[in-house]
C-alpha cells in the first residue's frame, strides 16, 4: 500500500440507525433489570416460607451468618445426610461390588452436571442490625431442628465458633403482617397441635414479639391467636404444655409452637446455653435479696 493510500473510513451511522442501536441496548438492560428483580424477590422472606430467625451481637452479622451456616450444615448432614445414604444402600441390594461402584460413579457425574437437590436452608440478607433469617425447606423442620441444637448444647456439646450468635427462633409458617395473614398462619400452625381428636385439654401460653411494625398491638395478636386455639384448652403461663411463638417483623408475620422445655433451654438462646453453670456456694444466702421473674406470656 502506498503512502498516499489510506484505510477506508468507517461509515457514520445515520440518525435513525443510531436510535435503533440505542433501543436494542435499552431492551437488553430492561431484560437484565427484570432478571435482577426476580432474584431479589427470591432473596426476601415470602408468604409461606418456613425458617429460623437468629439474633447476634451488633455489627457481627456477617460473621454470625457464616458461623450459623457451618452449624446448620453440620446438623443437616447428621440428621438428613445419613438417612439418605441408608436409603440408597437399601435400594442397591446386589451382590456385585462392581455394579455398586458403577452406580456410584454415575450418580456423582449426574450431580456434577446438574445438582439434583436444593439446599435445605438459605440465609437471607436483612436491612436490620443484629437480625438474621434462614429460609428452610422440607425435610428440615425448624422447631425440631432448633430444639436438637439447643438440647445438644444444654447436654454439654462444645460447638465451634458461634461467639456472637444469641437466640434462635423457629418459624413454621409465614404470611403478610395483616389481620388476615395472622388468622391464616394461626389456622395452619395451630391445627395439628390443638384441633385433633387427641389434642383436647392442652395448657398453652402465647408469646408475641413485634419489631419495626406499628400496625399490630400486642393485645390484638394475643386475642386473635387465643381464638384460633379454640375451646377445650386453657391458658397456663408457667405450666404450659405448648407455647405459641408469634414473630412480627416489619410486614412479615411468622408463628410456631414449641414444647414445655422452652424455658429450660433458655428460650433457645445459644449464648446463655453456652455459659458455664454457676457454682453452688455453701455460704448462707442473703434472704433480703428478692428476685422477680418477668414474663410476657399470655
Amino acid at each position: 500500500m502506498s503512502g498516499t493510500e489510506h484505510a477506508p473510513k468507517k461509515r457514520r451511522a445515520e440518525p435513525g440507525e443510531r436510535q435503533e442501536v440505542g433501543n436494542k441496548r435499552a431492551k437488553g438492560n430492561k431484560k437484565w433489570d427484570v432478571h435482577r428483580r426476580g432474584g431479589a424477590e427470591s432473596r426476601a422472606i415470602q408468604p409461606g416460607d418456613a425458617g429460623i430467625w437468629a439474633t447476634c451481637a451488633m455489627k457481627k452479622e456477617a460473621k454470625s451468618v457464616s458461623d450459623m451456616r457451618d452449624l446448620f450444615q453440620e446438623y443437616v448432614a447428621e440428621l438428613y445426610g445419613t438417612a439418605g445414604s441408608s436409603e440408597m444402600a437399601a435400594d442397591g441390594d446386589s451382590d456385585s461390588d462392581v455394579g455398586d461402584i458403577e452406580a456410584e460413579i454415575k450418580k456423582e457425574l449426574a450431580d456434577i452436571r446438574k445438582p439434583s437437590t436444593k439446599p435445605l436452608f438459605t440465609s437471607l440478607k436483612l436491612d436490620t442490625q443484629c437480625l438474621m433469617f434462614f429460609r428452610t425447606r422440607s425435610p428440615l423442620e425448624p422447631v425440631s431442628f432448633v430444639h436438637k441444637i439447643c438440647q445438644d448444647i444444654a447436654d454439654g456439646a462444645q460447638l465451634k465458633n458461634l461467639r456472637y450468635v444469641k437466640r434462635l427462633t423457629p418459624i413454621t409458617a409465614t404470611d403478610k403482617a395483616t389481620p388476615q395473614g395472622l388468622e391464616a398462619v394461626a389456622k395452619q400452625v395451630l391445627g395439628p397441635h390443638f384441633h385433633g381428636i387427641d389434642q383436647a385439654g392442652k395448657k398453652f401460653a402465647i408469646r408475641p414479639s413485634i419489631r419495626n411494625n406499628k400496625e399490630f398491638r400486642r393485645d390484638e395478636v394475643i386475642n386473635t391467636v387465643a381464638a384460633a386455639v379454640g375451646p377445650g384448652h386453657k391458658v397456663d403461663l408457667k405450666g404450659y404444655d405448648l407455647l405459641i411463638l408469634v414473630e412480627i417483623y416489619k410486614n412479615v408475620l411468622g408463628m410456631s409452637v414449641v414444647g414445655p422445655d422452652f424455658e429450660k433451654l433458655k428460650r433457645f438462646n445459644i449464648e446463655e446455653l453456652r455459659q458455664p453453670l454457676p457454682t453452688i456456694s455453701s455460704e448462707p444466702t442473703d434472704k433480703s435479696v428478692k428476685f422477680t421473674e418477668h414474663t410476657d406470656d399470655v
